[in-house]
């Protein structure tokens, strides 16, 4: 069957792979409908993660149809059934996992990374790493990963109704804290370099929105806040500057939820940690609970979809669709691959 290998530095293209056969106890095969192109894929891509296995096949973000179940698989997982995809791995023996915080197991493999992924025509899995999402069109299924990162952030730090949240980083992670800080009802400033993803941030949930590039950050926070700065900082971006800005625009005991991987260490005001009695939280991956209640604000109808797809790509067009997103890393949310008729 055919799937998508990255081959090389800048260099992706179709391969032959063995075909799946019947799935075996406890496991589940999935035929691919649509399969999201994120980040990591492009940074794996460009050769810049570290954490990818050599010549990966990508893809996490899954819209795919139940196509056959082995025994002692749950009724509710039926063929014919829509789902996504909870692609990370835990080995159920780390401190994480057996603090009951499997997203952030010590061992985890996220399909696409330190494993295989699913760009490709089928796949099997085991039956616990499948998520009903009935009612859902496949290519919205694929936007369901990437967002329940952003939702779980805002789990993390444990966004309430009296919160000023700052998202710092307006792509599909952000978007997604975005999201759910606004139903949690919380005030929302959306923080990004570019007009248009501000612009969508206020359509998603946002109430006010700082372009960091043209605009005087701080001066702004301290209108938005009262001169306090925002209660929680949710860290989108994985860069040092945002990183400095998170920590020296945090309010005082306030909480910074960290997502974005910076390519390298940044230098930050330590003594503002204890002055400020900060809460500073990793956010790693996501939760079953993440992945369903994004499912229920898709389920909602209000979300534009069309304007999180960037691009619906065919396999055979993936190099030419990796270099436009090389060129132009501000202007995509998602593509996605199209597989089957």
């Amino acid at each position: 069957m055919k799937a998508i290998q990255i081959k090389g530095l800048q260099e992706i293209g179709v391969t032959e792979i063995e075909s799946p056969v019947q799935p075996r106890e406890g496991e589940v095969l999935i035929r691919l409908q649509y399969v999201g192109f994120c980040g990591s894929d492009l940074n794996s891509f460009l050769g810049r993660n570290g954490m990818a296995k050599e010549n990966v096949i990508p893809g996490h973000e899954v819209g795919a149809i139940i196509d056959a179940v082995g025994t002692n698989v749950p009724e509710t997982l039926r063929p014919g059934m829509q789902v996504t995809v909870n692609p990370y791995t835990n080995c159920g023996h780390c401190a994480s996992c057996r603090n009951g915080r499997v997203n952030a197991c010590e061992h985890n493999e996220t399909l696409g990374v330190q494993r295989d992924g699913a760009m490709r025509e089928y796949m099997i899995l085991p039956w616990q790493k499948i998520i009903q999402a009935d009612g859902l069109a496949p290519e919205t299924c694929a936007l369901i990963e990437p967002m329940s990162v952003g939702f779980h952030a805002v789990a993390r730090t444990e966004v309430c109704d009296i919160d000023k949240v700052m998202v710092i980083g307006c792509g599909m992670v952000g978007l997604g804290a975005i999201v759910r800080a606004a139903m949690r009802g919380a005030t929302v400033i959306a923080a990004d370099i570019d007009d248009e993803k501000l612009t969508l941030a206020r359509e998603m949930g946002a109430t006010y929105t700082i372009n960091t590039k043209s605009e005087d950050v701080h001066r702004k926070l301290c209108e938005l806040t009262g001169n306090l700065g925002p209660d929680v900082i949710i860290e989108a971006v994985g860069s040092v500057p945002t990183y400095q800005l998170a920590v020296n625009e945090i309010a005082f005991t306030g909480r910074i939820g960290c997502i974005g991987y910076a390519k390298q260490d940044a230098l930050l005001p330590t003594r503002l940690f204890v002055q400020k009695e900060l809460d500073i939280r990793g956010s790693r991956n996501a939760m079953p609970s993440d992945f369903n209640a994004v499912i229920q604000y898709l389920l909602r109808g209000s979300c534009p979809i069309d304007k999180l797809i960037s691009r619906i790509i065919s396999p055979d067009s993936v190099q030419s669709a990796m270099e436009y997103w090389m060129q132009n890393p501000g202007k995509v949310f998602r593509i996605l691959c199209k597989w089957g008729n």
